[in-house]
């Protein structure tokens, strides 16, 4: 159980009479960047270690390209994608050395997150909606949702992700799949992201927005207008 449960209840029930979010129902947050903290130049340095020096041309802090956009629309699978990657090395290199040096760029969640997230979800209907790949993912939900006896379904009412839908944000294809599957409507869904162009798209669609900054904290005083 987490600690500090009857403080966040306070803050949360205080904030939300002070805020101008009365009538939103559903929360819809970004996995990388707003919940899960990242470092891309850890990445970097990962596969310069194993004979790849090109990551920091490959990786985009934003929208993927190439055959790790293909990989997070699910268009290739694991191996293809290592495949590729082998491909800049003159070494042999072990799925083990290659999954390592991919995942060394998702740092952690931090505690208040998640018990935030555990609290939020008591009152709304929370969802994940991620450009993500089956490797990040996997690797966030086991080594940092799998704490205090709690799993991703326990903060999650359902996770939409862009390599099970073949779909990436900010193609409003994506959000409008999330509406439709879930049964909302876009202005009484809360959307927060770290892609500015994420944000421009479902604010035409007419979500409700926030943009989140790489590692600062989530509160509901920046939920106010």
């Amino acid at each position: 159980m987490f600690c500090g449960f009857a403080k966040i209840e306070l803050i949360i029930s205080k904030k939300i009479k002070m805020s101008n979010y009365n009538d939103i129902t559903t929360i819809i947050f970004d996995l990388g960047g707003v919940l899960v903290n990242l470092d891309w130049n850890k990445c970097i340095i990962g596969f310069s270690e194993i004979g790849i020096e090109e990551m920091s041309e490959l990786l985009s802090t934003t929208l993927q390209r190439g055959f790790i956009l293909d990989f997070e629309k699910g268009l290739i699978s694991e191996d293809e994608f290592r495949n590729q990657l082998r491909k800049y090395s003159s070494k042999t290199l072990t799925d083990k050395q290659i999954d390592l040096a991919w995942s060394s760029f998702l740092v952690n969640i931090p505690a208040e997150k998640l018990e935030l997230l555990w609290q939020l979800k008591q009152k709304y209907k929370i969802l994940m909606l991620s450009n993500t790949n089956s490797l990040s993912y996997n690797f966030c939900v086991n080594t940092m949702f799998n704490t205090n006896g709690h799993t991703l379904d326990d903060y999650f009412d359902k996770c939409y992700l862009s390599y099970q839908m073949h779909l990436c944000k900010p193609e409003a294809d994506i959000f409008e799949a999330l509406l439709k599957d879930a049964g909302v409507k876009a202005e009484e869904c809360l959307f927060l992201d770290d892609g500015i162009h994420n944000i421009d798209t479902a604010k035409k669609l007419g979500f409700r927005t926030r943009f989140v900054e790489p590692y600062s904290e989530i509160k509901l005083s920046d939920f106010e207008d």
